[in-house]
Parts: structure tokens; sequence; C-alpha cells
């Protein structure tokens, strides 16, 4: 069973940010594992935290001379700079119950049966702000109700691309593509009108 590192939604007002990066991740020192960069194909560097069970998995899996598809949350303050959250690592023989003929796979072609492809993204929350002359946008994104202690439970991200200020406040689901340090928008669905009605 190919395990797909983007899960399907559960719930249709479901908030997420998440995504799959292939790169090399690069610690800023040997000490502190759990900081560093990802340096995608195109020699592109992305800030990057690894979060706790990631971190297991990257001491004891991953060789960090090699590139790998990282599962990411992604978070910025603005259009132009982009860090990543790695929650996981996506590789259907090392860390999945596959078996290991790596070396005939194509792992893209994996990810398109799956249909995602490298530097996908999935977004879904509310969106809050449009700009029309920058061409941007911003999604708040609440974190699910089990973290709800947390600080920073909601964070916003802001896309490039056009939605109409008419569908302001409305939950949308968005199929967004990295490009170097910003996520643009490459498709959208309304899953709700105007959540600001029911609050």
């Amino acid at each position: 069973m190919l395990k797909n590192p983007i899960p399907q939604v559960t719930n249709q007002l479901q908030y997420r940010a998440i995504g799959i990066v292939n790169g090399k991740f690069t610690p800023h020192n040997t000490e502190q594992l759990n900081r560093g960069f990802l340096i995608d194909d195109k020699g592109e560097k992305i800030e990057t935290v690894v979060l706790g069970k990631a971190l297991s998995i990257l001491k004891k899996h991953i060789d960090l001379k090699k590139s790998y598809y990282w599962v990411v949350y992604p978070k910025n303050k603005n259009s132009q700079n982009l860090h990543l959250q790695v929650t996981g690592i996506w590789d259907p023989y090392q860390l999945n119950d596959f078996p290991n003929n790596s070396s005939k796979t194509n792992f893209s072609k994996l990810l398109k049966e799956l249909d995602l492809k490298d530097n996908y993204f999935s977004v879904r929350g509310e969106l809050v702000f449009v700009n029309t002359q920058k061409k941007e946008i911003v999604i708040k994104i609440n974190s699910s109700s089990k973290l709800k202690n947390l600080k920073n439970k909601n964070f916003k991200l802001v896309i490039k691309g056009e939605l109409s200020l008419e569908l302001l406040n409305s939950f949308v689901s968005l199929d967004i593509n990295r490009d170097g340090n910003a996520l643009k928008l490459i498709k959208y669905e309304v899953i709700e009108k105007d959540l600001s009605e029911n609050k």
C-alpha cells in the first residue's frame, strides 16, 4: 500500500497547510540537527526546522548527502520568505512497508499516482486578505483543536495569486506550488462562503 504523504481531508472545514518538497537537508551545525536549510534541485535554500518525530527518523535513517521528499508545514511572513517545518520524510521504501527495489523506481511517478508532485502544497483555511495590486492573498489557518494550548495555534500564510474580494472570510481549499521561496496559487475551491456569518 502506497502511503500518501498528504493525507485525505477528513472534514470539509479542516484547516491545514502541508506540502512535499524534494531536497537535501543541511543542518546549521552537526550538534544541532533540527535547524538548517532544505536545498532543492535548483540550489534554492529554504530555512527549515525539523520537528520532534521527524528528527528521530533523520538521526536514524537519513543520509544528509542524499535528496529526500520531505513532508513539511509552510510558514511565512511575506511572499518572499518561506520557512518550512519538517513533519516527516516520504520514502516509500525505507519508511513504508513496500517491496524494496527502489533502484527501479521513479519517485515522481509514484507521487503522480497519488495526484501529487514535488513542491505541491495543500492549504485550507479562511481567506482573510486580498491585495489586488500585489496579487497576493492571505489565508488564516487554525491549528487543530488538540493544540488549543499552543500560543501560535493560528497562523497566516501569504500566497501569490488572485482571488475575488467577494470571497473574503470564505473557507477555501487551495492547490499551491512552491516557486523558490514563494507559494503560488494553482487552483482553488470555495468550500464555504463567508464564515463570519456563522460566528
